[in-house]
């Protein structure tokens, strides 16, 4: 006996699956942008940057 498929029932599951991934992806991505370790990394090279500029202007 063959199997049935059931396009319905997959359409829904894969439709609803993806529903809950995009509802999801902004916190990640908030957390992700937003983490201090970012902050930290933009801080210290625009010290190095500047610290480049005084050294060369010297």
């Amino acid at each position: 006996m063959p199997h049935r498929t059931r396009p319905m029932t997959a359409l829904l599951v894969f439709t609803g699956l993806n529903v809950i991934l995009v509802s999801s992806i902004t916190p990640v991505y908030d957390f992700v942008s937003f983490h201090p370790y970012w902050e930290r990394r933009r801080e210290h090279r625009q010290q190095e940057g500047e610290a480049a500029l005084t050294k060369a202007s010297a």
